[in-house]
C-alpha cells in the first residue's frame, strides 16, 4: 500500500525534450518498476517522435487516452509550467507533479483559480503536487521526480515536507537505522502550490501500511499550524515534527518563495509549540528526526 502512486501507476511527463526532463524520465525510468509505468511524453511539436522508446504525443489528453497514463510529472520552464498544469487538468488525471521552480505567483494563482471553477463545475478533481518540489516516491515501485533512489527502501514509515533536500535527510536517517518508507512526499516551497501538509497527512492517516509520521515543514504560511490541528483531532499514528528557519530574522525572505515570516504565528518557534500542543514529538534538531520517531514505536 502506498499514498497516490504504486507500481501499477502509468506516468506522462511533460516536457520530456528538455534536457532536465530526459535526464529525470530516464533516472525514474530505472527505478524499480519505471520501465512499465513511464509510458509517454508529450511536446507538440515531436508528436509522433519518442524519447528511448518511450512515445510522444502532441498533448496530454492524447497521451491518457492512448496509454492510460492518469499522472503527469511536469518539467516545463516556468514560463509555460502553469499551461502545463492546466493541460493536464483539463485531461482529467488524478495528479499532476509540478518539479519546475520559479513559476509566476500570477500565474499559479490563475491556474488554481480555473482548477477550482472546474471542481465547483461538477468537473474531475486533479491532485497537484507542487510546484517546485521534489516529487514522491514509493519505495521499490516507482519513483516520479527528482529525488535520489538509492537512499530509500520500503517500509512503514510516512515522510511529508516542504524542503526537498530536508526529505532527503529524514528519508537517509530512517534508512540508516533500518526503517524503510511507505512514501515520501515533497510538497514544494512555493506559495500557491497544490497539496498541503495536510492532504498527505489525511492520506497518510488512512494508509494501514504507515505506521508513524516524519513532517517537515519551514517558517512561513499557517500550513504546518493547520495540519497540527487536524492531527491533533484526528491522527492516530505517532508523528515527528520539524521546522527549518529556527534562526530566520522576521520579515526575510529565506529560499523558498513561501518562506517570509511575518514576526507571528507563522515563525518556526510559533509552529513548533503548535505542534507539540498538537500531540506531536518536535526537534529543534534535523539530525535527530529518525532516532525520535524510532524511540515512538511500540
Amino acid at each position: 500500500m502506498s499514498i497516490y502512486i504504486n507500481k501499477n501507476t502509468k506516468v506522462v511527463t511533460q516536457g520530456i525534450t528538455g534536457k532536465t526532463g530526459q535526464f529525470h524520465t530516464r533516472m525514474c525510468r530505472d527505478y524499480a518498476n519505471g520501465r512499465a509505468a513511464f509510458v509517454a511524453g508529450v511536446n507538440p511539436k515531436k508528436a509522433g517522435e519518442d524519447f528511448e522508446g518511450i512515445p510522444i504525443f502532441a498533448n496530454v489528453s492524447e497521451a491518457a487516452q492512448a496509454t492510460g497514463a492518469t499522472v503527469s510529472v511536469i518539467y516545463v520552464p516556468p514560463a509555460g509550467a502553469a499551461a502545463a498544469i492546466w493541460e493536464a487538468v483539463e485531461a482529467d488525471l488524478d495528479l499532476a507533479i509540478c518539479i519546475t521552480e520559479g513559476i509566476p505567483v500570477r500565474d499559479m494563482l490563475e491556474v488554481r483559480s480555473r482548477m477550482k471553477a472546474k471542481e465547483a463545475a461538477g468537473g474531475k478533481q486533479t491532485l497537484l503536487l507542487g510546484p517546485n518540489c521534489p516529487g514522491l516516491i514509493t519505495p521499490d515501485e516507482i519513483k516520479i521526480g527528482i529525488m535520489p533512489g538509492h537512499i530509500h527502501r520500503k517500509g512503514r514509515i510516512g515522510v511529508v515536507s516542504r524542503s526537498g533536500t530536508l526529505t532527503y535527510e529524514a528519508v537517509a536517517q530512517l534508512t540508516e537505522i533500518g526503517l524503510g518508507q511507505s512514501s515520501a512526499v515533497g510538497i514544494g516551497g512555493d506559495p500557491i502550490n497544490g497539496l498541503k501538509h495536510i492532504d498527505v497527512m489525511r492520506a497518510f492517516n488512512d494508509d494501514p501500511d504507515t505506521d508513524a509520521v516524519i513532517m517537515i515543514g519551514e517558517i512561513g504560511g499557517p500550513d504546518e499550524a493547520d495540519a497540527a490541528e487536524w492531527c491533533k483531532a484526528n491522527m492516530k499514528k505517532p508523528v515527528v515534527g520539524f521546522i527549518a528557519g529556527v534562526t530566520a530574522p522576521p520579515g526575510k525572505r529565506m529560499g523558498h518563495a513561501g518562506a517570509l515570516i511575518s514576526g507571528g504565528a507563522d515563525t518556526a518557534d510559533a509552529k513548533l509549540a503548535v505542534m507539540e500542543a498538537c500531540g506531536f514529538t518536535v526537534t529543534r534538531n534535523p539530525s535527530e528526526m529518525a532516532k525520535l520517531l524510532k524511540g515512538l514505536l511500540r
